[in-house]
């Protein structure tokens, strides 16, 4: 069944930031959850056919996650998140880079501050992220990289997890 889940997905050029809000069939709390521990993270956060594994995780101010999304033939994209400020089931703002295995984050690709709001709707929750880059090169990079398909392409897999945790 098919769900009219709202998503929106905008770039703004003035203020180099990507605004991405969606709706999930699920309560604020466990879309939490699915964006703060590890082991579900590991379950969706990667478009298809890509799959997650994490290498370390400490969801805390001042804490990282440090993960690889794996293609099928084993081909690893590693990235390096760190936490700054978490206020449980409402926000969290956090820097994310491009890494390699060790940690080491990638100078040549854009980094970006993330504040990720989670909010009730009705039932349901909304995830607002509003991604901001330090250039408009650096936005245009990751509109080029298709950064709007695998962002969407991602979150129907968290629909899919959301469904399973939610039986």
């Amino acid at each position: 069944m098919k769900h009219n889940l709202y998503f929106d997905f905008i770039a703004d050029k003035q203020k180099n930031t990507l605004t991405i809000k969606r709706e999930f069939l699920a309560g604020r709390q466990l879309v939490w959850d699915c964006y703060t521990k590890n082991e579900l993270l590991d379950r969706w956060f990667a478009p298809k056919p890509l799959t997650t594994k994490t290498k370390s995780m400490d969801f805390s101010e001042g804490g990282h996650w440090h993960y690889a999304m794996v293609e099928p033939n084993g081909t690893e994209y590693w990235g390096y998140t760190e936490y700054v400020k978490i206020k449980p089931i409402d926000y969290y703002t956090s820097l994310d880079a491009f890494s390699n295995a060790d940690g080491e984050i990638n100078k040549d690709l854009p980094r970006a501050e993330w504040l990720v709001t989670f909010t009730d709707k009705g039932e349901n929750a909304l995830v607002e992220t509003v991604v901001t880059y330090k250039s408009l090169s650096d936005l245009e990079a990751v509109i080029q990289m298709g950064m709007e398909q695998g962002m969407l392409a991602t979150l129907e897999k968290l629909d899919e997890l959301l469904v399973i945790l939610k039986k």
